[in-house]
């Protein structure tokens, strides 16, 4: 038996239990088995909770996307790690495999990663939004060097790994924030501009800093009404990549200039077992990790909580408008 935090029903965040469940096993020559030292909690895994998405039928259900850990055990089949290694993951939690909120995890040694060598706490924090992040700039947003990007809750747990990744590119920053506690910290961070929305208008911003070009891309991690207030403040053919939904919004003046207006999910792959993909995933967070151990990226965590405190830190994520990470530690 093992200890974990399971969500028992749809609900508010006192659906989550602090229990034992049985431990995972290996039962696949491949798998790996991780003793999980500290889980991330993410945007997405309140919104499972609130509508028990994904699991319709497979309640009590372990949520949690992040983890880092230590191999404990290996399949016969395992060539990628050894016992004692410590491993990263974005792996569970939305209705098929096993999430993070426990003590043990078994997954197939393609979807792990050696992580940072850096606290579990701190890798715990970060597959998810770096992959995220990674995708929406890169490989959706196609953000080049000397190009400007504008880039919307900068402080937040996408945004504030974001900044990093386009200033490591060679891009220029523009970011957004809501309170000067904040802005310190993207500067801290690279942006390069900051517009605190709270207080000033941000087309008239963009189009100052950008002297009325607009910019090259926008990374909303809002949501529609953001997507609407960007697309006049984006350049003539360029790019809006979004992490929702945007809505009923007008899309009128996107066509005139010509925007290309992308999504970018990153549970895809998990959702729809797109094997090919998630490699890629593995290999995006391989290139963070030699980051984060050059030095040059870092991953704030704002809170670090017990496991047994899963509830308060769904309520702490669910306020929003935080700085960086919320984790768990299990150890």
């Amino acid at each position: 038996m093992m200890k974990a935090v399971i969500m028992t029903k749809a609900g508010g965040p006192d659906v989550l239990e602090y229990t034992e469940i049985a431990e995972p096993e290996i039962t696949i020559a491949t798998q790996v088995k991780v003793k999980i030292h500290a889980a991330g909690v993410n945007p997405i895994d309140t919104k499972v909770r609130r509508m028990a998405m994904f699991y319709p039928d497979k309640l009590p259900a372990v949520l949690g996307c992040d983890l880092a850990g230590e191999v404990v055990a290996i399949g016969a089949g395992v060539t990628k790690f050894n016992i004692g290694d410590k491993v990263w993951a974005c792996h569970g939690g939305l209705g098929g495999a096993q999430g993070c909120y426990a003590d043990y995890s078994v997954l197939d040694q393609r979807w792990l990663s050696l992580m940072p060598k850096t606290l579990f706490t701190t890798a715990a924090a970060a597959p998810l939004v770096l992959i995220t992040a990674w995708g929406a700039l890169f490989d959706r947003g196609r953000l080049q060097a000397g190009e400007t990007v504008l880039i919307h809750a900068g402080a937040g747990g996408v945004g504030h790994v974001a900044i990093q990744l386009a200033k490591i590119k060679g891009a220029r920053v523009i970011t957004t924030v809501s309170s000067v506690d904040k802005a310190e910290l993207v500067k801290l961070l690279g942006a390069d501009e900051v517009i605190l929305y709270s207080h000033e208008n941000l087309l008239e911003c963009v189009n100052k800093l950008t002297h009325g070009q607009g910019v090259d891309l926008v990374l909303d991690t809002v949501g529609s009404d953001v997507v609407a207030q960007s697309i006049p403040l984006t350049a003539y053919f360029g790019r809006i990549v979004t992490l929702l939904a945007i809505g009923d919004i007008d899309l009128s003046e996107a066509r005139v200039r010509n925007l290309s207006i992308s999504f970018e999910l990153m549970l895809t792959p998990m959702l729809r077992c797109l094997d090919k993909a998630r490699d890629q995933q593995v290999v995006i967070l391989k290139q963070c990790a030699d980051l984060i151990n050059a030095g040059e990226l870092q991953v704030y965590v704002a809170q670090i909580m017990p496991l047994a405190e899963a509830s308060r830190a769904h309520s702490q994520v669910e306020q929003g408008h935080g700085k960086g990470k919320v984790v768990l530690t299990l150890i």
